[in-house]
């Protein structure tokens, strides 16, 4: 999947929630609860450890405006925030992209271990 086919990709611009200079954030389509982002580099690049520096501080700088902008319009109890880099990690999109998750208290019977579940009996410990 290149530029041409990728969907993360020239992003349709009522899509676009935030943005900078190097990425920009939008609603998952897949939403793993309400207000769940995406932030991604418009550059097409396909993992966190392939972005550079700059790439990677304009990331952060989204993940913290993206927290501003879920605060005031989901009011969440807390976050999860991730990066999937390759394919057995879970990766799908080969673009990179940072999940702000928001969470809620109840939303989990137990939610202790949190990204931990990745490998679900890892998860508590």
């Amino acid at each position: 999947m290149g530029p041409l086919t990728c969907p993360f990709c020239n992003p349709p611009v009522e899509e676009v929630v935030l943005q900078n200079g190097l990425c920009y954030a939008r609603y998952d389509k897949f939403p793993a609860s309400p207000g769940h982002l995406l932030i991604i580099p418009f550059r097409h690049v396909a993992g966190l450890f392939d972005a550079t520096d700059e790439e990677q501080a304009a990331l952060l700088a989204l993940v913290r405006g993206a927290k501003h902008l879920l605060d005031g319009r989901f009011h969440p109890d807390g976050y999860n925030v991730g990066v999937n880099v390759g394919a057995a990690a879970g990766q799908t999109v080969m673009h990179l992209h940072v999940h702000v998750i928001p969470r809620y208290a109840g939303d989990v019977e137990d939610p202790r271990g949190g990204v931990r579940g990745a490998i679900p009996e890892k998860r508590r410990y």
